[in-house]
């Protein structure tokens, strides 16, 4: 699993250019005579602030990265749609693939699949470090239903490092693997915030790991529905409160879906939607679009219910190995759980070749992959079967 998570990252190469591309984005909008000294905070919110990018919906090579714009007074003036309209101008001429104005940001559209959406905001002036007022409007005219909503990521993002404390050997064995993989670093401008550095840790701990993982099954279970999903934002915030350092992975992915399954279970009970908000801003509520029913958060409990138990059982060893890469791949996705085979299957094939395996007082193959197996299980061990390994099955 931890491989899975692994194969769905933002891969090293893209995530330099993120950091470029980042900084670019705000050159090109300060060169701009309406933004000229305007831009007072331009960071990374949501998963790009808190290390846990995954591929988006539906795919295996696209990724979402959030900016927030913090803009000046002469934006203080304006609408929430005229904002997004001057910002939409600024950029249509950006070399992008494509530029189109959504409700509450503008999003880049890169040749490599990569989106990033810049959201403009005012700082709400006499509350918590970088709280903002950011734009809501659909256009294309202005309507009653434009307003500007309260947010604070930066500050959420605080939260959850908080929570989530640095764990040394998860770290240390990711930063390993990592460079084992693509050795890259990444260097962002002065003036720019600094994107979180991935390609040093990839992950810095089993929470996150864990909420890669539950985002990536959300992925999954979701690629063919039109509407809006459970937000990464509000996920994000179980994987802060459930956070228990040094757990194992399949216990942290288990603590984390049976902690949003209770919680919309206790909303249920009760003829409540799901409410959850930014634990530093009530007014900033990660669930003002989703739920928009209760038979819509039963659907997500009842499939957090099937993941539950599929890792249970496979926990207590009730599935061949056959049968558990047939249920990885249905909750995963199939290029990315078989990359991850593929990369575990080369490994403990070279362990083979050099004689690096070990076994058990019982007969048990110990992986050879020491690193990130080690850091996120109880030692793992594979039962050894006379003459039955064929490189690409394990």
């Amino acid at each position: 699993m931890a491989e899975i998570a692994l194969s769905a990252q933002l891969p090293p190469s893209l995530h330099r250019n993120a950091g470029g591309r980042y900084a670019a984005v705000r050159a090109h909008l300060e060169a701009d005579a309406a933004f000229e000294d305007q831009i007072e905070h331009f960071y990374p919110q949501g998963s790009m602030a808190i290390d846990a990018t995954i591929s988006n919906r539906g795919t295996d090579d696209e990724y979402d990265l959030d900016i927030v714009s913090q803009l000046g007074g002469r934006f203080r003036q304006m609408g929430p749609l005229a904002i997004l309209l001057e910002l939409e101008r600024a950029l249509k001429d950006y070399p992008v693939r494509k530029v189109v104005r959504q409700s509450r940001c503008v999003t880049l559209y890169y040749a490599d699949r990569m989106h990033l959406d810049i959201t403009p905001g005012l700082r709400a002036y006499g509350t918590l470090d970088r709280e903002s007022y950011i734009t809501h409007a659909k256009g294309p005219i202005a309507s009653t239903d434009d307003r500007f909503v309260d947010m604070n990521g930066f500050g959420f993002a605080e939260w959850y490092c908080g929570r989530t404390p640095l764990e040394y050997r998860m770290a240390k064995a990711f930063h390993d693997h990592w460079l084992n993989l693509e050795a890259s670093s990444l260097r962002a401008d002065a003036e720019v915030d600094e994107v979180p550095d991935q390609c040093e840790f990839v992950v810095k701990n089993t929470a996150t790991l864990a909420l890669q993982l539950v985002k990536r099954f959300r992925n999954i279970r979701y690629a063919d529905y039109d509407g809006r999903v459970p937000p990464s934002v509000m996920l994000s915030y179980y994987a802060g409160m459930a956070a228990k350092p040094d757990s194992t992975l399949s216990e942290m992915v288990i603590r984390l879906a049976n902690w949003i399954i209770g919680d919309i279970e206790h909303a249920s009970r009760h003829g409540q939607k799901l409410h959850v908000a930014n634990p530093i801003c009530e007014d900033d509520v990660f669930t003002d679009r989703w739920p928009e029913t209760i038979r819509q958060q039963d659907e997500f409990a009842v499939y957090l219910n099937e993941l539950v138990a599929g890792l249970e059982a496979a926990k207590r060893g009730n599935q061949s190995a056959d049968q558990l890469m047939d249920w990885l791949r249905n909750r995963f996705g199939d290029r990315v759980v078989t990359k991850a085979a593929d990369r575990m299957a080369d490994e403990i094939g070279a362990g083979v070749q050099s004689a690096d395996q070990r076994y058990t007082r019982k007969g048990g193959l110990l992986l050879p992959t020491a690193g990130i197996v080690a850091a996120t299980a109880s030692p793992s061990v594979v039962k050894a079967r006379p003459h039955c390994f064929y490189g690409y099955r394990f």
